[in-house]
């Protein structure tokens, strides 16, 4: 007779976090109107493989619940792990998770909710036909537990403000609709080499670039300069070279440029930082945002003398590097993602400095992680929070 169970607080602030983040220097245009995606096999296949293992406990926790909860006498798998934004104007009427002939495997769905309705976004609320609780108010961190059949019809109120973002799982009964096994194969094409130290290991490489176009309308524009643009941020040429060569004669396609080395700006400031491509500067700017209060609290007691902090030398120049000639309708950008709560007018260029070198250990850390992890998801065909104090073989040795 359980149908539903909302979980408050199943996930810390930190968690969702750490997953926004994610979300917002990876995410594609989605599966519907107004909506942006990052699935899992979209971050092992863009390089990013590394970045599964915040999900990989969050994803065990919400089997455990759902079977518990569920009562469930059979093994469930994940069919689908992957974080939804609904944009201004995204909405969906009443219809079950499973009311689809290719969606019938589904059986149980889970929603964690990472930003909060009425601070971050307007509208978005999530109902039910039937029973209790008859609707959902998000709530950072907690998540919603329920069936994907028609016991469990339900719709989401169009998104009037703002951004509102999900970690949305749907798990099956039937093995053969298992993500893993997919996960696993991205994996072991692009994880399986690694080289500590090796900074290529973890630079993201872009999607095809028509993933990246957000269409609305007649109009659009393009995520990542997008996402930039509403943090005061733009791309900017790699060199001075680059600028006279970009601005004398621009390339068939300007999106082309987001693949290839760039620096960042803001203003008249140009970060001397060059970058390889757009998603890699896209990350650095986003953990920057991600970690700001960190930055700043430990800026604050450089200040006040009781910590020493040492910051890698990287210029910033003034009226220096020419923006790149990219089509994107930033009204329209500012429109459907709104504006994020936690973005100051002015930036401390130290602390984009400290957040570059802070994002290359998580990174680097993620990476050594997973390359201790694989072998021991590849020799068991499945994804699982693997037992630090367990031996195991680390990829590239004995490969």
């Amino acid at each position: 007779d359980n149908v539903r169970l909302l979980l408050p607080g199943f996930l810390s602030p930190e968690t969702c976090k750490e997953l926004e983040f994610v979300h917002r220097s990876c995410g594609t245009a989605g599966y519907r109107p107004s909506v942006v995606s990052t699935s899992l096999p979209h971050l092992a296949a863009t390089g990013c493989g590394h970045l599964l293992l915040p999900f990989v406990p969050i994803r065990e926790r919400l089997r455990d619940a759902v079977e518990s909860f569920f009562s469930c006498h059979f093994d469930l798998f994940v069919e689908f792990t992957g974080l939804v934004s609904w944009c201004k104007g995204a909405s969906i009427g009443w219809h079950s998770d499973d009311n689809k002939p290719y969606l019938r495997q589904r059986a149980f769905t889970a929603v964690c909710y990472l930003n909060n309705h009425g601070k971050d976004f307007k509208g978005g609320l999530l109902k039910f036909q039937d029973g209790e609780p008859s609707s959902v108010i998000p709530v950072a961190g907690d998540a919603v537990i329920y069936t994907a059949d028609n016991r469990n019809v339900h719709c989401v109120d169009e998104v009037t403000e703002g951004e509102r973002l999900t970690l949305t799982l749907w798990f099956t009964r039937d093995s053969s609709f298992d993500e893993d096994p997919k996960l696993l194969s991205f994996l072991s094409q692009t994880s399986l080499s690694y080289e500590p130290a090796d900074q290529n290991s973890y630079i993201p490489l872009p999607a095809s670039d028509n993933m990246y176009w957000f269409s609305y309308d007649q109009s659009g524009f393009d995520i990542r300069c997008a996402r930039m643009h509403i943090l005061g941020f733009s791309f900017r040429a790699s060199s001075d070279e680059d600028s006279k060569s970009t601005s004398a004669a621009p390339a068939d396609d300007p999106i082309e440029l987001l693949g290839k080395p760039l620096r960042i700006g803001r203003a008249d400031d140009v970060f001397g930082k060059i970058f390889a491509n757009s998603l890699h500067a896209l990350q650095v700017v986003q953990f920057y945002y991600w970690k700001a209060p960190e930055l700043a609290s430990r800026r604050n007691q450089t200040t006040g003398g009781s910590e020493t902090v040492c910051y890698p030398t990287i210029q910033v120049q003034r009226s220096s590097g020419t923006e790149l000639p990219l089509p994107c309708n930033h009204g329209l950008a500012q429109t459907i993602f709104g504006s994020y709560g936690n973005v100051d007018s002015v930036i401390e260029w130290d602390d984009v400095v400290l957040a570059l070198a802070m994002w290359e250990n998580y990174s680097e850390e993620l990476k050594r992680k997973l390359s201790i992890f694989l072998p021991n998801w590849l020799s068991n065909g499945t994804i699982f929070v693997v037992d630090p104090s367990e031996p195991t073989q680390v990829c590239g040795e004995g490969n």
